[in-house]
């Protein structure tokens, strides 16, 4: 908790962030704008802004902190452990890439409903609204951490006054604000990490700092081979990757793509050293080293550290009720069968409010926030087969429910407690989860080809 003599300081550097995104916010007058993030004479963003867009709206308040969390438990293997889930964002750009130059996809809802059908694209958006549901929440605890403890009112006050400041500004122009204060974001972003490395690093020396950990299975290993397994599916949950995705030019998406994924990768990677130099402190483990280690160090790191979870919970909170907007306001009547109306802005703009208000429940409850991307993450491994697999596919709406379903089973079994211990992989605390991930998507792969098996077999 901040000393009392600091805490207007603090309420009004989170009062001044808002005011600042408000202000350089652009307004959208038209559906391409508020929903494509174009300006007002339909250009869409640049490659440069596009990047930065992507870059920071990954840089989640959770990710920098589980990072930091895991940086402290495993070393520098709980870092490379949690950065690994960056590769999402080339194999985002790369699968999306040929969907739009191969098979003319526009966006991958209208996809879905071309190659697996209506009900596959309604499961696949309920998938999506759930992973959206969970960014509000998990990102507005991060916040509210650096205010009070979970429960007590400076934290939830935080929390509920830094949704409302983003949501105040994303309501002005939807994804062109969000993009556009994204670059700002990012550049502010960077600058921060900087200077909080710069207080860490020289503590130990970047070489202590890289030797801390061991390469063994149970020794983070198997949280890094999670990674690996669920890169291949998480990012297609992910409507903040993905609505990115069809709003420029094929090949200028995916150079953003890859550079957003090398830039994420090496920020995460970074923000973990800090957890590092706690362990190396032997400060207490917590589920708040980055708090921790900025209260260690004094009153100006701690806010520091402040504003670099205000920057990256907004990047993403904002990214989120765009996504959402588009979600409710234009892709659920293609599910009707019919085409957006001209109320698709409203609708959007009514759903982000809704969003808002209904998103932070879990947050006032209490829960853990790694969660929100290890079991999610586990839920959705079914997506795998179905995006990268597609080219196999002409139509078989079978293939996606016997891939999907199966992955939504496992993923509830692993959130439940309920994995046979026989799938355990090693004896690490993540052994179960690598099983769980690794047979649960070979079940999904096998569910997607059976049908297609079926549909090539001989006739008699």
């Amino acid at each position: 908790m901040i000393e009392p003599a600091f805490a207007a300081f603090f309420w009004g550097f989170l009062l001044l962030y808002g005011t600042l995104m408000y202000v350089v916010s652009p307004t959208a007058r038209t559906a391409t704008a508020f929903f494509r993030g174009t300006d007002e004479a339909g250009r869409p963003a640049s490659e440069w802004a596009l990047t930065c867009s992507i870059f920071i709206s990954w840089i989640f308040a959770k990710s920098v902190t589980n990072a930091a969390n895991l940086g402290a438990a495993y070393g520098i293997v709980g870092g490379l452990a949690y950065a690994a889930y960056w590769l999402s964002i080339p194999v985002a750009g790369i699968v999306i890439y040929r969907l739009r130059t191969r098979h003319g996809a526009t966006g991958l809802v209208p996809f879905l409903i071309g190659r697996y059908g209506r009900l596959a694209a309604v499961a696949f958006t309920i998938a999506i609204l759930i992973r959206l549901y969970n960014e509000v929440w998990s990102n507005t605890a991060v916040v509210g951490a650096y205010y009070g403890r979970p429960g007590e009112w400076p934290f939830i006050g935080a929390a509920l006054l830094f949704t409302a400041a983003t949501l105040f500004y994303s309501l002005k122009g939807g994804l062109r604000s969000s993009i556009a204060t994204d670059v700002i974001q990012a550049v502010l972003f960077v600058v921060v990490l900087a200077a909080v490395l710069f207080l860490v690093l020289p503590q130990h020396g970047a070489g202590n700092l890289l030797r801390a950990g061991d390469f063994r299975l149970d020794a983070g290993v198997d949280l890094l081979l999670v990674a690996l397994l669920q890169v291949l599916s998480y990012p297609f949950h992910d409507p903040v990757l993905t609505d990115r995705g069809f709003i420029t030019e094929e090949k200028s998406m995916l150079r953003t793509m890859i550079l957003a994924g090398i830039a994420g990768f090496v920020c995460i990677f970074a923000f973990s050293l800090v957890g590092v130099h706690a362990r190396l402190e032997g400060l207490p483990a917590g589920d708040n080293m980055p708090g921790a280690v900025a209260r260690a160090f004094g009153v100006l790191p701690y806010l520091l550290m402040t504003g670099i979870m205000i920057v990256a919970a907004g990047s993403t909170l904002d990214s989120t009720f765009a996504s959402i907007s588009k979600s409710i306001g234009q892709e659920l009547p293609l599910l009707a069968g019919r085409e957006p109306g001209r109320h698709a802005i409203r609708i959007g703009l009514w759903t982000m409010v809704a969003f808002a208000l209904l998103g932070n429940l879990p947050m006032i409850a209490g829960t853990d926030i790694l969660k929100a991307t290890t079991v999610s993450g586990t839920m959705v491994m079914g997506l795998a087969p179905v995006f990268l697999l597609a080219p196999l596919v002409r139509y078989s709406p079978w293939s996606f429910h016997l891939a999907f379903w199966p992955g939504v089973a496992v993923g509830a079994l692993v959130a439940l407690g309920a994995v046979p211990q026989s799938w355990a992989i090693g004896t690490g605390k993540y052994a179960l989860l690598l099983g769980a991930n690794l047979y649960g998507l070979a079940i999904c792969v096998a569910g997607f080809l059976v049908p297609l098996l079926w549909q090539r077999r001989p006739a008699r």
